[in-house]
């Protein structure tokens, strides 16, 4: 039997804010952020196939069935006014969801917060990695930082991840994109200060995905900033989810 996409923890939230994850990583990460944003504010981590309690299921590897899957999911808990915040891999899918709801005559995310991710529309750089050989594509995976060096040296762990890793990998990897109007929706780009996989410049650029507000925010830490600079997150998270509704 296959596990929730996501578990409902309010009855009556003012606003949902649904959390997507970066590549190979899990939802668990943002259980603990109710205690620190507003007490009417329902988190709602969105827990993807291939990972945690859904490890056994397959993970997806293009961007646009995944899309159409958690919409179809979520849709009958968007009667609330709601958010999206997602991080590298997971600001892109929130991305393409608030563009695929628009599309569907649906409403729009109140806000939409991308972290760790360069502009959609601009092109991608570096070669890829997930066509790599096995030892090629865990240095490549290593090299990126998400994933501590002692999961990559257990080799029992490695295999059991391996997969999923591949997946996302290719979905981030191999994702087009295709231009249509602006989303009038407000977003906020974050990122690290230190992190040398995206620039600022390229953060800047998610300005012209909406007709709305945009807001720059830079962070102390790397593309993991999440973990080790949390509490600064979380504080900006707080000051403007309080005023979404």
């Amino acid at each position: 039997m296959n596990k929730p996409w996501v578990v409902f923890s309010k009855v009556q939230p003012r606003l949902r804010l649904f959390c997507f994850p970066y590549a190979g990583g899990g939802s668990s990460i943002f259980l603990r952020w109710s205690n620190a944003l507003p007490a009417d504010v329902e988190v709602c981590p969105v827990y993807l196939p291939g990972r945690e309690s859904r490890l056994n299921e397959a993970a997806f590897t293009q961007i646009s069935p995944l899309v159409q899957t958690v919409a179809q999911v979520l849709r009958p808990h968007l009667n609330t006014p709601f958010a999206f915040f997602g991080h590298s891999m997971g600001a892109l899918i929130s991305f393409e969801l608030a563009r695929y709801l628009r599309r569907s005559h649906h409403r729009l995310p109140t806000h939409l917060f991308v972290s760790s991710h360069r502009a959609p529309q601009l092109p991608r750089l570096e070669p890829d990695t997930y066509n790599l050989p096995e030892p090629a594509f865990i240095d490549a995976v290593y090299r990126l930082g998400g994933t501590p060096q002692e999961v990559l040296q257990h080799e029992e762990l490695v295999q059991l991840l391996l997969p999923t890793l591949r997946a996302d990998f290719t979905l981030c990897e191999t994702y087009l994109y295709s231009k249509e109007e602006p989303l009038t929706c407000p977003i906020t780009a974050f990122g690290g200060e230190q992190d040398h996989t995206v620039s600022a410049q390229q953060l800047s650029a998610w300005r012209e995905q909406t007709r709305g507000a945009f807001t720059l925010q830079m962070v102390p830490g790397d593309h993991f900033f999440l973990h080790k600079y949390q509490g600064l997150l979380l504080q900006t998270l707080s000051g403007q989810l309080g005023q979404l509704g």
